[in-house]
């Protein structure tokens, strides 16, 4: 019988939790004011507190992957995030709402650096950029999906209906869990002990990552500013936020395979995200403009800014996953995922209260400083890089393996579990 290739497999383990996810997003705040009742404050800070907690957890879960093994500690860490989403379904009560959204948020983390973990030891270093762009499109299109049947849920309004939501996104979770545990097993590596501080004591790539983080300031943007900013500084009408929304997951779906096609290496990966920032310029700069305007014209004006900030979201993504690869060290890459990725929690964290100050009650003058930022640490992202794979390199000559590419290295199916 023919085995499915590791990158099907991956892509399928994508597109499931996707699928969840995208129901769940759609109706789990409204679930948590009408149905359990909580104040919408309460659930904004319990979510922070939550998603701060998973900033926290990313880089130590990352580091558990690199010494026991990606596969099986990703598949337990799926496991978790479906548990932890069936005990929302048991919350009554602000603390206990605290608490599963740090567990949630914290495993959400740690699965996302295991899992790049997982795919830099399946798939060669060439072809990572290519295969993340297939599974963003992937998970894109699973978000669509979910949303879907989160639309279905929010139609019928029943407490039974939103618990049909949370048991679907914890069923993705554990299909999640299962398709991963088919993939081939990779070694963990035995690394030399760095400290407590692990991948932060590795300042050049720290600001990278920081930098990231910066870009990654946009991710409010649709689910929050953007309808804020619709409603109190337009004439355009509310269901456009519906239609942005679609635009740009149906635009990452069918194009972002395409943009990240032409990043390779360092250079490529730097050049296309001081790209990606003139465009994030042009999308701010556009959307300052819909202030004010009219019905049609702010409509018109806010899709053509929807549409340029879909074309910077995939050039950033393509160019930050390059060098967050290409910058790592080959025996701690779960680690420094980890790192990596506290750039999106802290995104989530932080973006939300900064950006609706910068821009929504700013106005104009808070998007040409957006604009101005992002555009800033896109150029700073270059000699950032350029810095970090120079101190790669004599990592390399001090330690012997600490620079070398990182290939894959797959034990056979059906070995011992490193778990």
């Amino acid at each position: 019988m023919t085995k499915t290739p590791p990158q099907r497999l991956l892509a399928l383990a994508q597109l499931s939790n996707s699928v969840g996810d995208g129901a769940y997003y759609t109706t789990s705040a409204l679930y948590f004011t009408q149905v359990v009742g909580l104040a919408p404050a309460r659930v904004g800070l319990g979510l922070t507190i939550g998603w701060a907690a998973g900033s926290l957890a990313g880089l130590p879960l990352g580091r558990l992957a690199d010494r026991r093994g990606p596969r099986g500690t990703a598949v337990l860490l799926a496991l978790a995030t479906g548990a932890a989403v069936a005990s929302f379904t048991l919350v009554r009560g602000f603390v206990p709402f605290v608490l599963v959204a740090c567990a949630y948020a914290a495993a959400q983390s740690g699965l996302a650096a295991a899992r790049q973990a997982l795919l830099a030891g399946l798939v060669p270093a060439g072809e990572r950029t290519g295969l993340l762009a297939r599974l963003q499109s992937t998970l894109n299109a699973g978000l669509a999906v979910g949303a879907g049947l989160g639309g279905l849920a929010l139609h019928a309004g029943t407490r039974a209906a939103y618990l049909a939501v949370f048991a679907v996104d914890a069923a993705s979770f554990l299909v999640c869990a299962l398709l991963l545990l088919a993939l081939p097993r990779v070694a963990s590596v035995r690394a030399r002990p760095r400290g407590g501080l692990g991948a932060l004591r590795d300042r050049p790539y720290a600001v990278v990552a920081l930098l990231n983080t910066v870009l990654l300031l946009r991710l409010p943007l649709l689910s929050l500013v953007l309808p804020l900013w619709i409603t109190e500084r337009t004439g355009a009408p509310a269901w456009l936020v519906s239609a942005l929304f679609v635009l740009n997951t149906a635009a990452v779906t069918v194009f972002q395979v395409r943009v990240a096609r032409g990043v390779t290496g360092l250079a490529g990966a730097t050049r296309v995200l001081r790209r990606a920032g003139w465009v994030m310029c042009a999308a701010c700069a556009v959307f300052a403009l819909s202030a004010g305007t009219s019905a049609r014209v702010a409509a018109g004006v806010l899709v053509v800014g929807a549409m340029l900030q879909a074309a910077a979201e995939m050039g950033q993504s393509a160019g930050s996953w390059q060098l967050s690869f290409d910058l790592a060290p080959a025996d701690r890459v779960g680690e420094y995922q980890g790192l990596f990725g506290t750039g999106v929690t802290v995104a989530r964290t932080l973006g939300p209260l900064l950006l609706t100050a910068l821009l929504v009650e700013w106005g104009p003058p808070g998007w040409l400083l957006l604009a101005g930022l992002t555009l800033t640490a896109s150029y700073a992202m270059g000699p950032a890089a350029r810095r970090a794979a120079a101190g790669r390199k004599g990592d390399t000559g001090r330690e012997g393996h600490a620079g070398e590419p990182h290939t894959a290295r797959s034990a056979p199916v059906g070995g011992p579990s490193p778990t």
